[in-house]
């Protein structure tokens, strides 16, 4: 995996490059380079897993006529076939890293060579002769591509830190970055970076930038169709396309290892790698001290990990590795967690991972992840429970109208109506058959919701937790053609057994001991110790008290204090944002601003 960036007819003197550069080394730390054409610069920082030699970047082609000049982040996981295909065409290889068959691929199909690509990417191209700059982005997102216009130019990068390490771009938000930042955070609208003036090539989407025009291309999105394979049928597909990209996603010339929660997702992959490996599997676990003491059953957090990790790791024969994080850990990398999604994001959700990523990276430089799973197989509460998934509004953030009292008035007269707005827009661009049923309708409405909306969330957050931390996170269940099949799945289907993600643990029962198997969906963990909650509390009070916080530009001093002190029946976002980790947000929040030095333009 790697950090990409590039400019277009927008200045690139030695300074601004090596100034962009150097926001890039966390993602690639083992190289870097630069290729200049004119009004075109490219930028590359590479972390080595396929290929160290022969995968060096940017990677420059000549084929018929043509210079290609590429800078990618990814993994292919379906090279082989690709290059198999490409020999047979008369291509010749100096290497065997993906690179250089993605660089081949374009030369040969051009912009219809992502339709070929299974794996996760953000790319660009450079057509020397044709002065013409290509960016795409895999299909559901699980490597970013950030860009801007500015002064009839174009840059991109893969982390918006890189974008405002130019001099050409300013820290700042307008009233739809604020709204985003107060009614939906830590979501965003799709495509949005939230800073004004950046945006986000949107998964399944391809561009070109010519003439100082760019034009932006959706090549893929799901797709409902008609289902026709029996029960029997359906297990037999979800049991090849899982076990398939796990093993697909195996691929690396630098050991791997494994996220294991004991949960479902992360044991089903965990037991495969187990079993197609030719050595110990590494695993990793995080826990928090003194959960034990304080842990609290709760209808999105039913049980602790600890038991089931442990029979995992007896299972499967791996040589485990624990990561017990204190409250002190959490608090003090509030900042850094903040600064490696160049936003506000899910508190101590992030804090920890990042903290867990540090950890993993000192044994491994690969790690397979569990993420993505309940989005596709519908194992969130918020698909099972009828009342919840019959309410409009997206159902990880049931807190609208309360978040709305928070806003200040001069930034919108009606921000709950911001948030129905994008809510109808991703109900309405659904693609749903005619002949479906109000239940199947609504379960692939919910669907895409999870899939433009909290899918990115939880991808934003892997991404840039375990990149700043020089790991490559890869996430199988992310495979698109596992996320295709399913979604045209019928519900009765997914929901076999009446058991979340029932349709998977059927079709891998053979993998898993029968307790792991049939364990009820547990979120990724969260500590519970009360001494964590009370240093949030006093941060939070202690900002209560300052004069001139940015934090009360975008939000009511009172409003936000009285906030705090109410029990709320609904996180501030998904399962785990409880008030702690809600105060975590709104001090993330405040550091953002200050950091980034943010302007506001209203």
């Amino acid at each position: 995996m790697c950090a990409i960036a590039g400019l277009l007819d927008l200045r690139a003197d030695p300074q601004t490059r090596e100034k962009m550069l150097l926001t890039m080394k966390r993602r690639g730390p083992d190289d870097s380079g630069y290729f200049q054409d004119g009004a075109c610069t490219l930028l590359h920082s590479r972390l080595a897993v396929i290929d160290p030699e022969g995968g060096r970047q940017p990677m420059t082609l000549e084929l018929e006529g043509e210079t290609y000049t590429l800078v990618y982040n990814g993994e292919l996981y379906n090279t082989e076939e690709l290059r198999r295909e490409l020999l047979g065409l008369g291509h010749s290889f100096h290497g065997h890293s993906d690179t250089e068959v993605v660089l081949h691929s374009y030369a040969r199909w051009g912009q219809d060579c992502v339709e070929k690509f299974n794996g996760i990417f953000a790319f660009a191209v450079w057509e020397k002769n044709r002065r013409r700059l290509f960016l795409a982005r895999d299909r559901i997102g699980v490597k970013p591509l950030f860009y801007t216009l500015r002064q009839g130019g174009l840059l991109f990068a893969s982390e918006m830190k890189t974008i405002l390490a130019h001099p050409s771009v300013k820290a700042a938000i307008d009233r739809e970055g604020a709204l985003q930042l107060i009614m939906l955070g830590p979501g965003r609208l799709p495509g949005s970076g939230v800073f004004h003036g950046i945006q986000e090539l949107e998964p399944g989407c391809m561009a070109y930038v010519q003439a100082g025009k760019l034009s932006v291309h959706r090549y893929w999105k799901l797709r409902d169709r008609e289902h026709t394979d029996t029960l029997p049928q359906t297990i037999e597909r979800v049991r090849f396309l899982v076990t398939d990209a796990i093993r697909r996603q195996m691929v690396s010339d630098v050991p791997i290892g494994c996220f294991l929660s004991g949960g479902l997702d992360s044991s089903i992959i965990s037991a495969v790698c187990a079993k197609e490996l030719g050595y110990t599997l590494q695993t990793f676990s995080l826990d928090y001290l003194n959960n034990d003491r304080y842990f609290k059953s709760s209808k999105f957090q039913p049980n602790a990990d600890d038991i089931y990790i442990r029979k995992m790791q007896e299972f499967i024969g791996s040589r485990h590795h624990w990561t017990v994080l204190t409250p002190e850990t959490l608090a003090v990398t509030l900042e850094e967690a903040t600064v490696a999604r160049d936003l506000p994001g899910m508190g101590d959700v992030d804090f920890s991972l990042l903290a867990f990523c540090r950890e993993i990276r000192r044994e491994v430089t690969v790690a397979l992840s569990g993420e993505c799973a309940d989005e596709i197989f519908g194992g969130y509460p918020w698909y099972r429970d009828p009342e919840v998934r019959s309410l409009e509004g997206f159902p990880w953030a049931q807190n609208t109208a309360r978040r709305a009292k928070l806003s200040l008035p001069g930034i919108s007269p009606d921000p709950e109506g911001f948030v129905a707005d994008a809510y109808a827009a991703t109900c309405r661009e659904s693609d749903i058959l005619p002949e479906n049923s109000p239940l199947e309708r609504r379960m692939k409405e919910m669907v895409n919701l999870n899939f433009r909306w909290f899918m990115q969330t939880l991808l934003d957050r892997k991404d840039r937790m375990s990149m700043h931390s020089s790991l490559e996170v890869r996430v199988p269940f992310c495979d698109y053609r596992i996320a295709e099949y399913l979604y045209g799945v019928p519900w009765r289907y997914k929901d076999l057994g009446g058991q979340e993600k029932g349709l998977l643990r059927r079709a891998v029962e053979n993998l898993l001991p029968r307790e792991v198997l049939h364990r009820k969906k547990s979120p990724y963990p969260k500590t519970h110790d009360p001494y964590y909650a009370s240093l949030m509390r006093s941060r939070m009070d202690r900002l209560f008290e300052e004069k001139d916080v940015p934090l009360f530009s975008l939000v009511s001093r009172e409003e936000l204090r009285e906030y705090l002190d109410e029990e709320t029946p609904w996180p501030w976002y998904g399962q785990l944002m409880g008030t702690p980790q809600t105060m975590a947000y709104f001090l993330q929040l405040d550091f953002w601003l200050r950091h980034y030095q943010v302007d506001f333009l209203f």
